[in-house]
């Protein structure tokens, strides 16, 4: 489909006719009435003539050309159907410094916690096609790293680009979830599902876990805990062979924050762990959204701005041939 975005830029046209006519015919005391001869004004007149009417031609059609260009003509493809239906899912990741300890096992090796999330939650993200995902990092306390979106590889981004201490090294899940509770809070529509891991207790932050909880039951969140860590049977960390272990983990309190909101509480041992929470979030119901539409947009105007951009210069040459071959 063909259309200007400025159509009213056509009313321009008849601007330089205008001009003309209200011009005013000046006259000079100078002025003096030259008659050549009849000879050579029947022999100059219909060359003149023909050249000044090729020359206005030439000049309307640059003219028109430049409104044209103006009025800015767009080439609509045909409508693109956006997904309407989704799920909008909070990720909380813990960034403390225990995160760093290199108890999980994945592909045959012991790697560290923060490791580990950031693969499997990759993997997750990629998966999420048509859900709006956010992104919660939490330490000292807790900050937005990317709001809710369908930009599934910013997300992805962000999470691989987190860094333990980025946020302090202690663990403050209630301010995460607090924060949470603050941005879905600004969703009318909303399904409001929260995924956090953490591998230890709340040590940390202006909110506590419960007062936090209070909040997250009013608006309706539903909250998926994850509690990271082995049980200290692999792997190694400043403490020595084996870890610290996941005695760390607060898993009482994380329990009861899944079960007062209606969520499910996850202990990722391992990779298989984590990758639980896929077919429990899979039976989620999508929260349906006005359905809305793109289409593509492929801008035009350079082209008859081109145009008339070559007209103007070959109506330069032409004056300037025609002066050339006056004065010869």
């Amino acid at each position: 489909m063909f259309e200007f975005t400025w159509p009213w830029a056509f009313v321009l046209l008849p601007l330089p006719w205008l001009l003309a006519k209200l011009k005013p015919v000046q006259h000079t005391a100078s002025a003096r009435l030259r008659m050549p001869s009849f000879a050579n004004l029947a022999a100059l007149a219909p060359k003149a003539v023909q050249q000044n009417r090729s020359m206005r031609w030439l000049e309307s059609l640059i003219w028109l050309l430049l409104v044209v260009a103006a009025a800015n003509p767009n080439w609509l493809d045909e409508p693109i159907a956006l997904p309407n239906e989704g799920r909008d899912i909070m990720l909380a990741v813990d960034l403390s410094g225990s995160m760093t300890e290199q108890d999980m096992e994945y592909q045959g090796r012991y790697i560290d916690r923060l490791s580990v999330v950031k693969a499997v939650l990759g993997e997750f993200i990629e998966q999420r096609q048509g859900d709006r995902l956010g992104l919660i990092l939490f330490g000292d306390t807790a900050f937005l790293q990317t709001p809710l979106t369908r930009d599934l590889n910013t997300v992805s981004q962000m999470l691989s680009e987190a860094q333990i201490g980025l946020v302090g090294r202690a663990t403050a899940i209630g301010d995460a979830l607090g924060l949470a509770v603050k941005r879905f809070s600004q969703k009318q529509q909303s399904n409001r599902v929260l995924i956090l891991l953490t591998d230890g207790q709340n040590t940390a932050g202006n909110l506590s876990p419960d007062d936090a909880l209070i909040l997250a039951r009013e608006e309706g969140i539903k909250v998926y805990t994850v509690g990271v860590g082995s049980d200290g049977l692999g792997g190694f960390s400043l403490f020595g062979m084996g870890g610290v272990g996941g005695g760390s983990i607060d898993e009482a309190t994380l329990k009861h924050i899944s079960k007062e909101t209606g969520g499910l509480y996850f202990r990722a041992k391992d990779v298989a762990g984590l990758q639980q929470i896929y077919q429990e979030l899979d039976k989620l119901e999508p929260v349906s959204d006005e359905a809305q539409t793109f289409r593509p947009q492929l801008a035009l105007f350079y082209w008859p701005l081109g145009g008339a951009l070559l007209l103007i210069t070959l109506a330069v040459l032409l004056k300037a041939l025609r002066g050339m071959r006056q004065e010869v």
